[in-house]
């Protein structure tokens, strides 16, 4: 097991920097997730640790010891690829072996090694079977017990579920954690899916744009997100904003409706303020002060999505009753005071 510290990280393809100047450290035996959209630089990062892609500036240490100069094999990680990267002519014990054989490692060794990840993972009756006798969670299970074999001190995950179906995804995330409870390495994660990273990590590193949007454990994002990208992208259905203005102490949707929140102390008269507030946390009111109309809903069974427009805007509500309006209903609102989540309007920062 070790730490891993990323300081002022930077990565650069020519002229075009894509990380500019990463801080995390992760601690020994942590399970982190980096999460983020689409060319946020996640992967790219994780390369970076591995030592795939190389660091154009700052520096990456594992277990204290700078790595930035150190090949991959030198590093003591392991990495699980969205891509299972298995040998088809191999069996499951010969493709979990495969770095001991390449590192000579005497036979008696390998057997009790496969063996021991095999039986963390479930693959016991399945060692003398190739890949293609396996479905896709299983050939995911042979992937990870391929890094298991090789007892690395560090875990790095590239997206690993994302070729499974959704059910067989959940049960996944839930092997993976117990996988980490088990062994108690440090583990690093990368996922587009901010569900997957809620469930899954001690910790989560939110990215975009190639910058650290803020670190910290799941619940303290979706409660206390550090701004308006975090609060909308953590979270599912995603943050509503209200862009209101200061006026008289209120804080007014388009300069005329009423919100029925109190402006905070010390903003100035004519401030933008951008008002959050949880889809759970928008209440059906018949004398509330907005009004929205319902443009879609979606039954999931103990809870119901409602899609609504107002002003032009979308808005997202979660029910647990069951709705007594359809499609094309208008609705009044209520954003209560409690749990609302303020933020600048220009700079996006929590207030």
């Amino acid at each position: 097991m070790a730490s891993v510290t990323i300081q002022n990280a930077v990565k650069r393809y020519g002229k075009v920097e894509v990380l500019h100047g990463v801080d995390a450290a992760i601690r020994d035996g942590e399970f982190v997730v980096l999460v983020g959209p689409s060319g946020c630089g996640k992967s790219t990062l994780l390369r970076m640790i591995a030592g795939l892609e190389d660091i154009s500036g700052g520096a990456i240490s594992i277990g204290g010891r700078v790595v930035n100069d150190l090949p991959p094999k030198e590093r003591d990680i392991s990495m699980v690829f969205q891509n299972y990267a298995l040998y088809p002519h191999m069996t499951v014990a010969e493709n979990m072996a495969f770095s001991m054989t390449l590192a000579g490692a005497p036979k008696a060794e390998k057997d009790r090694r496969v063996r021991e990840a095999a039986e963390i993972l479930g693959l016991t009756p399945l060692l003398e079977r190739k890949p293609k006798e396996l479905s896709g969670g299983q050939r995911q299970r042979v992937a990870m017990g391929r890094s298991i074999v090789r007892s690395p001190q560090v875990f790095l995950f590239d997206e690993p579920l994302s070729n499974l179906d959704a059910k067989l995804r959940v049960q996944m995330r839930s092997e993976i954690k117990a996988l980490h409870r088990r062994l108690g390495t440090t583990m690093i994660y990368v996922t587009h899916d901010q569900v997957e990273a809620m469930t899954m990590a001690d910790r989560i590193i939110v990215l975009q744009g190639g910058r650290v949007e803020q670190i910290g454990a799941p619940l303290e994002l979706y409660d206390r997100p550090a701004n308006s990208f975090v609060a909308q992208f953590i979270g599912s259905p995603a943050m509503n904003l209200f862009t209101t203005t200061v006026r008289n102490g209120q804080l007014l949707i388009d300069g005329v409706a009423r919100t029925g929140i109190a402006a905070p102390a010390g903003l100035a008269e004519g401030c933008v303020v951008r008002i959050g507030k949880r889809p759970e946390e928008i209440a059906l009111d018949a004398a509330g002060p907005l009004s929205a109309n319902v443009v879609n809903i979606e039954p999931t069974g103990s809870e119901t999505f409602v899609e609504l427009v107002m002003n032009g805007k979308p808005i997202s509500m979660v029910m647990r009753s069951r709705p007594d309006f359809g499609i094309g209903a208008t609705c009044s609102l209520r954003l209560d005071q409690g749990s609302v989540h303020l933020f600048d309007g220009v700079s996006g920062l929590r207030i």
